[in-house]
């Protein structure tokens, strides 16, 4: 008997072997591929929940002003931003930069500058949140702006910004710093004050108004009284609110935002001097004493954590100097 498997049945095995070998091969390759797609993406948590961006964004379009200053602290150069809301100190070479598109603002986004810029990454969210779904249409699109309904407040919202956006671009350490930096002037600020009382003002449209529903996320973790709280939109609208109740509530300080400042308002007086003129004020413990603390001319378009830091640092040396 020949034990000798005939030659068609060695042939089948042969090609049989080889036709294994190479499946292995495939399915190793296919594996390894797999592998590489996942190494080149990252998730991130955002305020719409987990969304899958890639793992070194190039071409970045930064529609979030809160976000501006953090990523040229980053060295980041945008493919698009909302013209419009850049402050108009320190962003020149943004705004002249004809290479940078122009998003419009979010009252009158363009977004198919936005599209045609190309990006792989969209930084969304805060002035630009009604326009999340079009934009991830373009490109993945992330909103982890600040927000005053997020876990522990807007302050410590930034801080989770900040330490993602270090996470997305690779500059950990550089976040790292940024929101040390915060939290050694929040310290600061708080350390000077002692639960006084303040009104919160904005001064917009030629008038003196109520902007707690901005300003009171820089008081929150300060522990100081606002003597109005917020009406609504505030910040944008007229609400009446007449110069002798204030002068009644006799508030021990007064924030000032100057938002004709930061837009531009035509013809707006500016805040210093709409305050001075209110003769229902000149008895007040806020004007006598000199307890008015004006913020900086752009910290309406800015609002990231540079301007907070700031702001906390001129809180804790005027109540120092009081």
């Amino acid at each position: 008997m020949n034990h000798l498997l005939p030659r068609r049945t060695a042939a089948g095995l042969a090609l049989g072997l080889v036709a294994c070998l190479g499946l292995a091969s495939c399915s190793s390759e296919a594996e390894a591929d797999t592998e590489a797609g996942a190494a080149e993406t990252r998730t991130v948590q955002t305020a719409d929940g987990a969304v899958e961006i890639p793992a070194e964004p190039v071409r970045v379009a930064a529609l979030d002003n809160t976000s501006f200053a953090t990523l040229k602290a980053f060295g980041i150069t945008p493919v698009a931003v909302p013209k419009p809301l850049l402050p108009s100190e320190g962003y020149d070479d943004w705004a002249s930069d004809e290479s940078i598109a122009d998003a419009g603002s979010h009252r009158e986004p363009v977004l198919e500058a936005v599209s045609e810029a190309d990006p792989d990454l969209i930084i969304g969210g805060y002035r630009f949140a009604e326009q999340t779904e079009e934009l991830s249409k373009i490109a993945p699109t992330i909103d982890i702006s600040p927000s005053a309904e997020a876990e522990g407040g807007f302050v410590e919202s930034l801080k989770t910004q900040t330490t993602t956006l270090g996470e997305i671009f690779g500059e950990e350490e550089k976040a790292a710093e940024l929101v040390a930096a915060l939290e050694e002037a929040q310290e600061s600020a708080a350390a000077e004050t002692d639960g006084e009382s303040v009104f919160l003002a904005v001064a917009s449209g030629g008038h003196i108004d109520n902007g707690s529903e901005r300003l009171g996320r820089i008081t929150e973790p300060l522990g100081l009284t606002n003597v109005l709280e917020a009406e609504g939109d505030s910040i944008h609208n007229d609400s009446g609110l007449a110069p002798e109740t204030i002068a009644q509530l006799n508030p021990d300080w007064m924030i000032v935002l100057d938002r004709d400042a930061a837009t531009g308002t035509e013809g707006a007086s500016p805040a210093q001097q709409l305050v001075s003129e209110q003769e229902a004020w000149k008895d007040t413990t806020f004007i006598t004493q000199d307890h008015v603390i004006y913020l900086p001319a752009m910290f309406y378009v800015t609002e990231g954590i540079q301007a907070y830091t700031e702001v906390y640092g001129q809180i804790a040396d005027a109540f120092s100097a009081a």
